[in-house]
């Protein structure tokens, strides 16, 4: 199996975990051998409700015996994606109820951005340092240039850079631009927590210039902050909203979500100005309502403030310089990429599945399933802090 991966699967880099995964379950991840690893990543934020819930299967193999893919995007009624929209429209409010599905959080940043465009007539975009929007050419340009740019350039011109939570740099919205795009939490950046006042000045900043305001939730969406979604609980009000990762329940999906007002620009002069083959997929939208569903009815956002408290008091250590984070996404930083590194790898031979961060070296994050017990959380710190004294000693 190892020698098939490196041989035949495209690397993203020279330092795959190639983790071997056979099944996995609740929040363990299972190797051919019986070996598991709790999952502190969680998919990277997309298995919210852990692997294998049995609500989201149920909607999946129920959907799977009825159809798969009859047609593409928006060109046939198909029950899961209107019974999705509609409920995410029901949660979201008034200013978000027409969404637009496609198939991956990279999807949505270029969608809004040709929207973004049309719609204002405008070039011009704002992005923050630090972020991370995704890999494709579009959303590339709105990343950190210093983490991305190397060899793919020139990226697309018209991009200025503001620094997270500095206020002083919000003149660089203008007339002249259509759209800042802004993490709530910078996930790649190191899970980065706004100033409520950064981003009331942005929202404000936006409304005097015209420019829309697209919030990109594709990490903070769907209970991960504690909050359905991360800008409720910063009072926060996107003109297009960017969903993805656990969007799907597991699967496939992404969106963008604003007004008819805005998203109908990309429906004439000319039709079809954003189309996309298997957006929406039913699959992906039975999976995702059941994960949505189950969120609004359990009680997995009540428990997030215990399960939030018991990472901050339990998860400490003289090698530990800041754990940083809201709900269940936190950054825990050490003084180097090594030593991040070192203790990354300890974790995985003691049972523990972390990574680190895209725009920062000397972090490991901790996402796990929010249906993670509290016994399970103290169990997960005291390995932590064990793998850590392994490394960096007392």
């Amino acid at each position: 199996m190892e020698q098939q991966f490196f041989r035949h699967i495209a690397q993203t880099s020279d330092e795959s975990i190639g983790i071997p995964v056979e099944r996995a379950e609740g929040i363990y991840l299972y190797g051919p051998d019986g070996r598991r690893w709790i999952d502190l990543i969680s998919g990277i934020c997309v298995s919210n409700l852990g692997h294998g819930d049995p609500d989201i299967l149920q909607a999946i193999h129920a959907q799977a015996d009825r159809y798969l893919h009859p047609m593409v995007y928006g060109e046939a009624m198909m029950s899961p994606q209107i019974q999705y929209a509609t409920q995410l429209a029901s949660v979201l409010g008034d200013k978000l109820d027409t969404v637009y599905f496609v198939n991956s959080g990279a999807e949505t940043v270029e969608g809004a951005m040709k929207v973004a465009k049309k719609y204002t007539g405008r070039s011009r975009f704002v992005s923050c340092k630090k972020a991370y929007h995704g890999s494709t050419h579009g959303a590339m340009s709105l990343s950190d240039k210093s983490s991305t740019d190397h060899g793919y350039g020139p990226l697309l011109p018209g991009i200025d850079f503001i620094r997270f939570n500095a206020i002083e740099d919000l003149s660089l919205i203008t007339e002249d631009t259509a759209a800042v795009f802004i993490e709530i939490v910078q996930g790649a950046g190191g899970m980065v927590l706004p100033q409520p006042s950064f981003l009331q000045a942005i929202q404000e900043r936006c409304h005097q210039t015209g420019a829309l305001l697209v919030v990109d939730e594709i990490q903070t969406g769907f209970g991960r902050t504690g909050a359905l979604f991360a800008h409720q609980l910063f009072d926060v009000s996107p003109d297009i909203l960017l969903l993805a990762k656990s969007l799907g329940g597991g699967l496939p999906l992404g969106a963008f979500i604003s007004r008819a007002e805005i998203l109908d620009v990309i429906r004439r002069s000319p039709p079809l100005g954003f189309i996309t083959t298997f957006g929406g997929h039913p699959l992906s939208c039975a999976a995702g309502l059941a994960l949505l569903n189950k969120l609004e009815s359990g009680s997995f956002l009540s428990s997030i403030p215990a399960k939030e408290k018991i990472i901050v008091q339990h998860l400490q250590h003289p090698a530990i310089q800041e754990v940083r984070g809201v709900g269940l996404m936190y950054a825990v930083l050490f003084e180097s990429r090594d030593v991040a590194e070192a203790v990354r790898k300890q974790a995985y031979e003691m049972g523990i599945l972390t990574i680190g961060f895209l725009q920062i070296e000397n972090g490991l994050r901790i996402c796990p399933p929010l249906s993670i017990t509290e016994e399970e959380l103290l169990l997960v710190c005291r390995l932590l802090v064990q793998c850590i004294e392994q490394v960096a000693g007392e």
